[in-house]
């Protein structure tokens, strides 16, 4: 673990230049593997959230986005908003119905986990390592979460612990911190 640098040392620093961060261009991303993991928005209301969803995706380089149901799909312009281009960089499929996300999954050969707070779902970083293929992580509805019928589809529900007063994030929010978990805590296997 880095030790946290004092004040004096951090005076002395500056803030990348966008040149610097060696950021690749869409052509380049196609050509680089992927993160084995696809996420699964699940009727999802705002453009922006998806939007905001395809950026970290991008971030974590997954292999590709699935949006279901109702879910705004490019070409967008609330999801070109939050975007910011990574609906260029990250595939994305629309599927009328959960069903035929599924059969798409199931013949990838994924593990498929729900992010939903259930009676039977485990705390995230309880989570174990992917061991086959890959993994879809399956994110639903701002107001209503994750259809029961998805739920019961699933090889398993994870929940992000939450210690405040509301016990429950943006879809945008924990997409994001579900993806870094799953990134961080299996970099080793997704990306082997």
């Amino acid at each position: 673990m880095t030790k946290i640098r004092n004040p004096a040392y951090l005076r002395s620093m500056r803030k990348l230049q966008l040149e610097e961060l060696g950021r690749k261009s869409v052509e380049e991303l196609r050509d680089l593997k992927k993160t084995p993991i696809i996420v699964v928005l699940e009727n999802i209301r705002s453009a922006y959230n998806v939007g905001s969803v395809f950026r970290t995706g991008d971030a974590f380089l997954i292999e590709a986005i699935y949006l279901v149901g109702y879910t705004a799909f490019p070409p967008h312009k609330e999801i070109r908003k939050t975007a910011l281009g990574a609906e260029d960089s990250v595939s994305w499929i629309h599927f009328k119905t959960m069903e035929e996300a599924f059969l798409s999954i199931r013949n990838k050969g994924y593990t498929t986990v729900a992010a939903e707070q259930t009676d039977k779902s485990i705390p995230l970083h309880q989570l174990k390592e992917v061991k086959n293929a890959g993994m879809a992580i399956i994110f639903g509805n701002e107001v209503s979460g994750v259809e029961l019928t998805t739920l019961q589809q699933c090889d398993a529900v994870v929940e992000i612990p939450q210690l405040g007063m509301k016990h429950s994030l943006n879809i945008a929010t924990a997409a994001g911190v579900v993806l870094w978990e799953l990134v961080r805590t299996n970099i080793k296997t997704l990306v082997a």
